[in-house]
Formats: C-alpha cells, sequence, structure tokens
C-alpha cells in the first residue's frame, strides 16, 4: 500500500489497454461483416437508404432492405441488432412520389439515387396524401421493388374474404 507504479508499469498498462481496445475494434467490425453477410446471401436484399417523413426531416440511414411475403424488412448496416429496423407491410404500401435527391440530400445521397416516397392506403381505399417514409435506391434497386410491391406469390389472395 502505498507503493507507486514506475513508468515502465504504466507503460505496460496502457499498451494492454490499447490492444484489448483495438481487438474489441475489430471484433465488432468482424460482427458488423458477419451480418451484413448473413442478411444478403439468402436472395432478396437491397441496399437502400430510409427516413421517416413524419415532423421534421431526420437524416437519412443506410440499410439493407429484405424483401418478405408480406413486408419489407429493413435492416440497419451498422448494427449488431438481429430484429429489423423498421418493417413496411405490403398489404395496401403504394408509392406517393418519385424524385431524384436535391439540395441538401446530396449531402447523404449521390445523385444517382432515386428518393421514392411510399406510404399505405386508407382504410376507404384511398391513396395516401402524404408519405410515411422516404427510400433512396438505385434504378436496379428500384426496378426490383416495384416488381415485389406489383405482384403477389401464387397462392397468395389478393383481397381478404371480408373485404368483399
Amino acid at each position: 500500500m502505498g507503493e507507486q507504479l514506475n513508468i515502465g508499469t504504466w507503460f505496460e498498462i496502457a499498451e494492454w489497454s490499447f490492444f484489448s481496445l483495438l481487438a474489441l475494434a475489430l471484433l465488432g467490425l468482424v460482427a458488423v461483416i458477419a451480418r451484413r453477410y448473413a442478411l444478403e446471401r439468402g436472395g432478396g436484399a437491397v441496399e437502400c437508404y430510409l427516413r421517416p417523413v413524419h415532423g421534421r426531416r431526420r437524416p437519412w440511414r443506410i440499410g439493407c432492405g429484405r424483401y418478405g411475403t408480406d413486408e419489407l424488412r429493413w435492416y440497419r448496416i451498422f448494427s449488431l441488432w438481429p430484429r429489423p429496423a423498421v418493417e413496411l407491410p405490403r398489404r395496401g404500401l403504394v408509392v406517393v412520389g418519385r424524385r431524384s435527391p436535391e439540395g441538401e440530400e446530396l449531402r447523404e445521397l449521390t445523385d444517382d439515387l432515386v428518393v421514392v416516397e411510399v406510404g399505405w392506403t386508407a382504410p376507404d381505399g384511398s391513396d395516401p396524401k402524404e408519405p410515411v417514409y422516404e427510400l433512396a435506391m438505385s434504378d436496379a434497386a428500384l426496378t426490383g421493388f416495384l416488381s415485389w410491391l406489383e405482384s403477389l406469390p401464387p397462392g397468395v389472395p389478393w383481397r381478404d374474404d371480408d373485404d368483399e
């Protein structure tokens, strides 16, 4: 007790701390890369940006959209969370508008992306007045998104029996 550490001991502690933090950072990077590989390996996934429209405009978040039978599941790229951050149900999902990135958006997006505004039909079947989300994706990804949106797998009814 009361014994002081010499400079060599402090250097050794700092060295071990540095290498421990470096190992943790590399482990985290490997985990993010492995998660992204797992999301994309099964097919039906596309890289796209997403942001909610309600309220004030929020920054774009890069992620991976994965097409399912009933919804588009959107995962953040730089996250280890196994569940999707956003699920966009397919039933009633419509494209409200399409445009190129403009103004301040070009700080976060490139000009070769297309911004698609999406929303859901109202209970009476009318088109939405305002978009709920914006997706930014390449032209090829947009073609796939629109194809997914307009098609249904075999055996899935377009409308429920109680809709008639």
